[in-house]
């Protein structure tokens, strides 16, 4: 969306309408958090491995990308605001500073925080899930009765040929992270009232949490590991760079599970590149962005072929990602909102 055509009703910076007398929102989505932090907890003693986060690759260097990506949106969200015939450095730092209250801040900063600690558990219970059986060979029969004795892959390699879509479908898979660490704070900084931006961070939360769930309900590494042969063709890209670095680490976890370096990050069932996906393409139609909605959709059915195409899941991952995917935009909605969105001016605007 062009900057001229949002109206001035939007671009001006409103009345701030985050002040509430009731928290009750706020309470359930940190006893979430400390729940799922029990959990964590009680996990680590059973598995006897301690909770790591090797060389602040998952928790603090999180966090920090997040802080550099917020503070930059939260000048783009005001210069929005201003608009772009009447903006000036003044009038910019203005709408910043009427915006950007301590309190705004402190619930942003309460939100971020919450998110990058279900992240850091997620990971750490993801990692400890490759001590259990795997089930590939399960997997690999369910896709092979839904597609008639076929492979879904070497049907999509058939389809879309061994070459350009590899690389296509690879840069699609890749740029998940990217987007993802873009997603995060957007929702906080483009809503008007911030309220409406932990519905999506809820959601966050319900997605990691439901994803570790059905890693451990059907253990699975993949059919790059379990069926190899299917996709030989393939030229090697970093994703089969990627996929012997997690086997290795797996390796690695299991032999030495104490060591202050062995973190696993295979897990199959269910895709929560696609799981996620969902999420964000559902948060977009919720705060009413149609053509991000739209784009979003396209990048989730690439994400969905690119999934089955490189060997990372088998087909019955994606369907099971798309639901605990609606699953967590639901339980995100009801637990910032149980009765109900009431309108707080304008929608939460964004680019598109």
């Amino acid at each position: 969306m062009r900057t001229a055509e949002i109206p001035r009703a939007r671009r001006q910076s409103a009345p701030s309408t985050d002040r509430e007398t009731d928290y009750r929102w706020l309470v359930r989505v940190w006893a979430l958090v400390a729940a799922f932090m029990l959990v964590t907890w009680y996990w680590s003693h059973h598995v006897g491995i301690p909770v790591k986060d090797p060389q602040g690759a998952v928790f603090l260097s999180r966090i920090a990308i997040s802080l550099a990506i917020f503070v930059p949106m939260t000048v783009i969200d005001a210069s929005l605001r201003v608009g772009r015939r009447e903006w000036t450095v003044r009038k910019t730092s203005a709408v910043l500073r009427e915006r950007w209250t301590r309190h705004r801040l402190a619930l942003a900063g309460s939100a971020l925080l919450a998110y990058h600690i279900v992240y850091f558990c997620y990971h750490n219970l993801k990692s400890w899930d490759v001590l259990n059986e795997p089930r590939d060979q399960m997997l690999l029969d369910w896709d092979r009765w839904l597609f008639l004795g076929h492979s879904p892959a070497v049907l999509l390699h058939d389809l879309l040929g061994q070459n350009v879509a590899a690389y296509v479908l690879m840069l699609i898979y890749e740029s998940f992270g990217t987007m993802v660490l873009i997603a995060i704070p957007m929702p906080l900084v483009f809503s008007t009232r911030i309220r409406d931006g932990f519905v999506a961070i809820a959601s966050g939360l319900w997605i990691w949490i439901f994803g570790v769930a059905s890693y451990y309900l059907i253990p699975s590494l993949g059919p790059f590991q379990s069926a190899p042969e299917e996709f030989a063709g393939l030229p090697h890209t970093m994703i089969q760079d990627t996929q012997a670095r997690y086997m290795d680490q797996r390796a690695h976890l299991l032999a030495d599970p104490q060591a202050h370096d062995a973190y696993a990050q295979v897990s199959a069932f269910a895709s929560l590149h696609v799981g996620v996906t969902c999420v964000i393409f559902l948060m977009c139609a919720y705060y009413g962005l149609r053509r991000t909605t739209i784009a979003m959709g396209v990048f989730l059915l690439g994400t969905i072929i690119a999934t089955v195409y490189l060997g990372w899941h088998f087909f019955v991952d994606d369907p099971a990602g798309i639901a605990i995917g609606v699953l967590s935009c639901y339980l995100g909605a009801k637990m910032i909102y149980p009765h109900g969105r009431r309108a707080a001016g304008p929608r939460p605007e964004s680019p598109q």
